[in-house]
């Protein structure tokens, strides 16, 4: 009965991430913010063909209670272990400003299949971003869609703030809040149960507050 307790304690506490993370959830979310080690999480190539580089440009800064992409490993995902179906990510992210920069680059991932070969991504970026784009399947091919052009005014905040993103998956749509408003939505995603994943594309660019509220 003690081992049993103790599994389950433990189980608990890498599901809601209290020691280390620096927050606790709000009643309803789980903390998926890694403890140590970023333990949970795995790094994907992209595409997932290409060999992976064996030095990690991810960490997690314990002091500031972030993940930290240095954006110097190539182009790959940080994948959460764990598939939803129905569910809502927030998420808070910052880039690191560079002088003379204007194509700061990254994305967070929603229902991605295991490897990432369908992929599901909102576009992060201080000169675009807030919007939907990725592989889709549609019968035995993926097709790629962009929702960029749907997007009106560009509520990204400048490289150096920090902006607040929420993710939304139900059935076939896929809807994302930046900064509080409502911005993008897919409606025929076919994919009914995915990965959370953080892009590293190149720009240094941290994560925090990283919750997750299953739907029934």
């Amino acid at each position: 009965m003690r081992l049993v307790f103790g599994g389950l304690c433990l189980l608990i506490g890498m599901q809601i991430g209290i020691a280390g993370s620096g927050w606790a959830a709000p009643s309803g979310w789980i903390n998926i913010t890694p403890t140590e080690n970023l333990q949970g999480w795995t790094r994907v190539p992209i595409p997932p063909t290409r060999p992976l580089n064996p030095v990690s440009q991810w960490k997690l800064d314990k002091a500031q209670h972030t993940i930290v992409c240095e954006g110097t490993g190539g182009h790959e995902w940080l994948r959460y272990d764990h598939e939803y179906k129905d569910f809502v990510f927030e998420v808070e992210w910052r880039l690191t400003p560079v002088p003379g920069s204007k194509n700061y680059n990254s994305g967070i991932f929603a229902r991605n299949n295991r490897d990432g070969s369908i992929w599901y991504q909102a576009q992060v970026g201080s000169a675009s971003g807030g919007y939907w784009f990725g592989d889709n399947p549609v019968g035995a091919i993926l097709k790629r869609f962009n929702l960029s052009s749907e997007v009106g005014e560009n509520r990204v905040k400048p490289a150096g703030e920090w902006n607040a993103y929420r993710l939304r998956c139900v059935g076939k749509a896929l809807s994302l809040w930046v900064n509080g408003i409502k911005q993008s939505e897919f409606t025929e995603c076919n994919n009914p149960e995915g990965y959370i994943g953080l892009e590293a594309e190149g720009s240094r660019i941290e994560f925090r507050n990283l919750r997750v509220r299953v739907l029934p």
